[in-house]
């Protein structure tokens, strides 16, 4: 087929947790985005439920905001991507998969893929039909058809069902606070549909229809540094759920991970009770309290119960033995029971240096979230066999003293997110995850990037350096 152009339809990627006209006339430097309506009247975009103006956005209606934030988001993409040919959004909102403790914020992705086009970069490979219409400088979509797909949550916080009291946030001011901001998730379904997704099967290791995509040029194991393109339908499936083995061989975000990348976290043990738990372990930051730096923050590592079963979850006061053991030491409790912030006011208020929280669950350490300006101490989430580790270190300690030294600080020989090389890592949990795995960027990157699975608080509206790693990507992939 290499003389000819094949094109295949792609369902949208979603992104899940715990995802009229826009632009300017074309020009070299500029791309119009076009946003279809897909809404019936009186739902989505034609939501006629009065709104109050908020951050920016003048809508007077539900319907008018969301569409006011849609244009925000691609008038973002418009001026930094360029393309001769004019990009189709067919974008709804509607009614996606939630319940009272989380939700899908949104899908998006590429309708079409297409390989063997003309001024294709790679043979026999897919892009996405957005990138592929640039690249071959005409319209390779099927007439009618739109270039990107894209849904979102019509009943977000709006309902006791649906994540309720954390609906979106309509500003276009960054000021979401504990709601979610509709136009970073925007942004980020957006990326999607330009080509920030993966079309080969993670779950199986098959490409799509046998054939590879862009993206499986650039993702390395770097347990073995070989390509996806380069492996077997049973090495990819064991790669994408190897766990922190995934990264991104492109030259573009590389040389970009050096300007936007802080120090990686981390948690020194040593003391002459340590034993095995001795050494760096990664952590997962928190968004609260003073940011960790190369000046650590070092005390004993004291256990904190409070619980029949010998846990601890700092979630009311302490008694006076456990304040007595944490005062002046770093505490370790398990997670469980109460916000982050509650844990570290409470262990704050009983005198401990610092809090490391033990993860309950087999999952890779991911930040700790909450904020709390009143919080004055440094905090990290550490994972289960850390944890148990260090609390078998410390079984034989006295009431106030362990022999077990933790610090709380930075690696400076290493950019938080990135493999031994610098290679910025991607998103490979231990057990496969439909719509995350491989298609982001690694949650442990520092600060937050716009493609990490889930949307952070506090992201800037931003798809470039100095601030993100969006369009180096894209760049890689031929953007």
């Amino acid at each position: 087929m290499s003389n000819k152009h094949r094109f295949l339809r792609q369902a949208a990627a979603a992104l899940a947790l715990a995802c009229c006209t826009v632009g300017a006339a074309v020009a070299a430097t500029t791309i119009t985005i076009t946003i279809v309506n897909g809404n019936a009247p009186n739902v989505g975009f034609n939501d006629p439920t009065p709104a109050q103006p908020v951050g920016g956005n003048s809508g007077r209606t539900l319907g008018a905001q969301r569409l006011i934030a849609f244009q925000h988001a691609a008038d973002i993409w418009a001026r930094t991507i360029t393309s001769p040919v004019p990009v189709r959004v067919a974008a709804s909102f509607e009614p996606l998969a939630c319940n009272a403790g989380g939700a899908v914020l949104g899908s998006a992705g590429a309708v079409e893929v297409f390989s063997d086009f003309p001024r294709a970069p790679k043979a026999d490979t897919w892009y996405p039909g957005a990138l592929a219409s640039k690249l071959a400088g005409k319209d390779m979509a099927t007439p009618g058809e739109a270039h990107i797909r894209a849904r979102f949550n019509s009943r977000l916080g709006l309902f006791p069902d649906c994540l309720p009291g954390s609906p979106f946030y309509l500003g276009l001011d960054r000021q979401a606070g504990e709601q979610i901001d509709l136009v970073a998730v925007l942004l980020h379904e957006l990326a999607h549909g330009l080509g920030f997704q993966n079309f080969t099967d993670e779950g199986t290791g098959e490409f799509f229809y046998g054939t590879p995509s862009i993206w499986d040029h650039f993702l390395v194991d770097i347990r073995n540094n070989k390509a996806w393109v380069n492996m077997k339908d049973e090495e990819r499936r064991l790669s994408a759920i190897g766990g922190a083995t995934l990264s991104w061989n492109g030259e573009r975000v590389y040389k970009a991970a050096a300007r936007i990348l802080s120090p990686e976290p981390q948690l020194l043990i040593s003391g002459m009770a340590a034993g095995r738990a001795g050494g760096k372990h990664p952590v997962g930051d928190a968004s609260f309290g003073p940011p960790l730096g190369q000046n650590a923050v070092t005390g004993e590592l004291m256990p904190l119960i409070d619980q029949a079963n010998g846990s601890g979850l700092a979630c009311t006061p302490l008694s006076p033995a456990n304040a007595m053991a944490v005062r002046g030491n770093i505490a370790l409790v398990d997670r469980g029971a109460c916000p982050f912030v509650t844990k570290a006011r409470i262990l704050q208020n009983a005198g401990a240096r610092g809090m490391v929280v033990m993860e309950n669950t087999g999952d890779p350490v991911s930040p700790l979230g909450g904020s709390d300006p009143a919080v004055r101490i440094p905090a990290v989430r550490i994972d289960k066999a850390t944890g148990e580790q260090l609390k078998t270190a410390m079984y034989r300690r006295s009431r106030t003293s362990s022999g077990v030294i933790a610090s709380l600080g930075v690696d400076p020989d290493k950019l938080a997110g990135t493999d031994w090389v610098r290679r910025v890592r991607m998103y490979s949990p231990e057990e496969y995850s439909p719509g995350s795995s491989v298609s982001h960027y690694s949650v442990d990157t520092r600060p937050n990037q716009l493609m990490e699975p889930s949307i952070n608080p506090g992201l800037a509206h931003d798809v470039i350096p100095p601030h993100d790693l969006t369009f180096p990507l894209l760049q890689d992939i031929g953007w």
